[in-house]
């Protein structure tokens, strides 16, 4: 499925991640950063399902772009 994404903000000024997106159509928010891969933090993750993966999202790009609804 090809989602139709839209560049909500980012809080990086160069250009690079961190990112927030949301899919037009669902309203679901896609986030672009650095990926978490320490095995001692992966290791403290619940119920993680096959396909799923954790990106690290500094507080102040939530804070500042992400949906208030």
């Amino acid at each position: 499925m090809t989602r139709n994404l839209r560049m909500i903000g980012t809080t990086s000024e160069d250009g690079n991640c961190p990112t927030l997106y949301e899919d037009v159509d669902s309203g679901d928010i896609v986030v672009q950063g650095y990926a978490l891969t320490e095995p001692d933090d992966l290791a403290q993750l619940r119920d993680v399902l096959d396909g799923e993966s954790f990106v690290v999202v500094p507080r102040e790009l939530i804070t500042r772009f992400a949906p208030k609804e």
